[in-house]
């Protein structure tokens, strides 16, 4: 829906609410036109239902007024007297459409003194519930938003199982596109596991002012612009969904509007220049570590690498072991001799499954083993007097990925090796032609809503032959941290401005074992706190500072104070 489209719906709500409530303004005193003015109407509503008049600005919030909208139909035929609890059901399933009866078929009375406090416990209830949703939502939507970090694309910067707030104040909040949705969740409602939102009507783009520009180094947390699943986690025929029902990511902003850019060696380069991490980027890459006797686990473990696989020889399963080691293995493999091996990520099989179980097994342990590190766990296991070599893994130049942007022969790049290429800018031109084309098709046709054709050498947009193309938006290039288990821009290529969400500011709670060995999420039972990472901030210099012992301190002398001062106020 565009904006002209936009303004004649809100034109035919107008008329509506006009034809609905005209004669009810009349009882209340006012003029029959004033109910047909947009914005006025709204206003001079709240004067008739006694409410406050800046309520009429959460009549035009997407997602706020869908929560305001039943609030304020029930509030109109109380006005008039309509009080009881069948007709304030009925006014809400017929979506409103009960006040025109009440407007047409009834003699009512305007209550020009009513009592705005509900007459029930249930009622002061529910209506505290009501404006408490509706000032969470307005925060979720517009301020700040819950995240969790559910895949391991930015270890070790942010670990799979941080719980962040992600601020959308910093790059200015996006207005919901999706007009109608289920408040505080995003594309699925929970339990049910359906659709949370109508892809119809739209809202046009639009943000509000933010305080910066999204900038290299920063970590973003954006809807994936190559979402296609109606649920994360669930594999199923794709669908097509609204920008801001996407699935949102988080990724670390590598390119931004006008960079050109190139990856030499899994190394970032911006304008020829390598791209220098903050210093709390803690960047891995896959390294194979080679030691002629066997490269154990506890090595790896006690430089604090992750992400390796554990091998076990394991003898005959009867049903309930086998049932016991699944959740934690990544595959199965039968020996001739009739045992298992038995493929685990780093965490291995817990000892007192083994125990509880009675299976009998042993790690193999190959004299080659391949984990993702940063620079620190390099440096410490080639000081290691049992390990022979550790050296980084990189596909030569050349070689074509198998899931490389832009996916076209012309462009044999893979993880390692890609570019240069530019990253587009709102307003600048580029030369177009087919060698160029597979660069920003995606961009052109899907982003920014065109159509192209090709006739021979000639390129058609809507229609019209064309050599040049301006881009309508800024457009950014995300990757992760954990370089070689990341999929980002070097698999679907540049991130839209419209698909910005905000970025991370703090980590408020953290677990270890939040997920799988099959990446499925852990009952929260399962958890274990990493206590030095909760209530640390995500941005700054320096290691992270946790400030949970202060907030403890605070939420200690807030409960002592408030019982001093209760029990102060009970002498008096």
């Amino acid at each position: 829906m565009d904006a002209i489209q936009w303004i004649i719906f809100i034109l035919i709500i107008q008329v509506i609410h006009f034809l609905g409530t005209w004669k009810l303004y009349v009882k209340a005193g006012r003029q029959a036109w004033e109910a047909a003015v947009p914005i006025y109407n709204a206003i001079i509503l709240m004067k008739i239902i006694n409410r406050p008049t800046w309520w009429t600005i959460l009549l035009f919030i997407p997602i706020i007024n869908l929560l305001m909208f039943p609030i304020i139909w029930i509030e109109t035929i109380r006005s008039f007297g309509r009080n009881s609890l069948g007709e304030t059901w009925l006014v809400i399933l017929t979506l409103g459409f009960y006040i025109y009866y009440v407007n047409y078929a009834l003699d009512v009375k305007y209550v020009e003194n009513r009592d705005l406090h509900p007459k029930t416990a249930t009622g002061e209830w529910v209506s505290s519930i009501a404006f408490a949703v509706i000032a969470a939502t307005l925060v979720h939507t517009y301020f700040i938003q819950p995240y969790v970090i559910p895949t391991p694309s930015l270890e070790r910067t942010l670990r799979v199982g941080d719980l962040l707030f992600v601020s959308k104040f910093n790059y200015g909040a996006r207005a919901p596109m999706t007009t109608v949705a289920a408040p505080m969740v995003h594309d699925t409602l929970p339990v049910l596991g359906v659709k949370s939102y109508l892809s119809k009507p739209q809202l046009p783009y639009f943000r509000l002012p933010g305080f910066t520009k999204v900038d290299r180094n920063d970590i973003v947390v954006f809807s994936w612009p190559a979402d296609t699943v109606r649920q994360f986690f669930k594999k199923e025929k794709g669908v097509d969904k609204p920008i801001d029902k996407k699935s949102n990511y988080v990724k670390r902003c590598v390119g931004i509007p006008g960079d050109s850019l190139a990856v030499i060696d899994g190394y970032v380069y911006i304008n020829g220049k390598q791209l220098q991490l903050s210093d709390r980027a803690k960047p891995q890459y896959d390294y194979t570590i080679y030691a002629q006797k066997g490269v154990s686990s506890k090595i790896l473990e006690s430089v604090g690498a992750e992400g390796f696989e554990r091998k076990y020889i394991v003898g005959a399963l009867n049903q309930q072991q086998a049932n016991a080691i699944n959740p934690y293995s990544i595959g199965f493999r039968k020996r001739p001799d009739g045992q298992f091996d038995v493929y685990t990520k780093s965490d291995g099989i817990p000892i007192e499954v083994v125990r509880k179980n009675g299976i009998a097994l042993k790690e193999e342990t190959g004299r080659e083993r391949t984990a993702p590190l940063t620079d620190e766990m390099v440096a410490k296991l080639r000081k290691e007097s049992s390990i022979d070599s550790v050296t980084r893994e990189v596909d030569p130049k050349g070689r074509q990925g198998g899931n490389n942007f832009p996916q076209n022969v012309n462009y044999p790049w893979n993880y390692d090796q890609m570019g240069p290429i530019y990253i587009p800018e709102k307003g600048k031109t580029v030369a177009l032609n087919l060698k160029v084309l597979p660069l920003y098709k995606k961009i052109i046709r899907e982003y920014e809503g065109n159509t192209i054709s090709i006739a021979g050498n000639q390129i058609k947009l809507n229609g019209e032959v064309a050599d040049s193309y301006t881009f309508k938006q800024d457009y950014y290039w995300m990757m992760g941290d954990n370089r070689d288990h990341s999929e980002d821009s070097r698999a679907w290529g540049y991130v839209p401005e419209n698909h910005i969400v905000g970025t991370p500011i703090f980590i408020w709670a953290s677990f270890d074992n939040f997920v799988n060995a099959k990446g499925q999420p852990n009952s929260p039972w399962k958890w274990k706190p990493r206590w030095n990472r909760i209530f640390t901030t995500v941005n700054g210099s320096g290691e992270p500072v946790s400030y949970f012992k202060y907030f403890l301190i605070a939420l200690v002398a807030y409960f002592v104070g408030s019982w001093l001062w209760k029990r102060r106020r009970a002498k008096k």
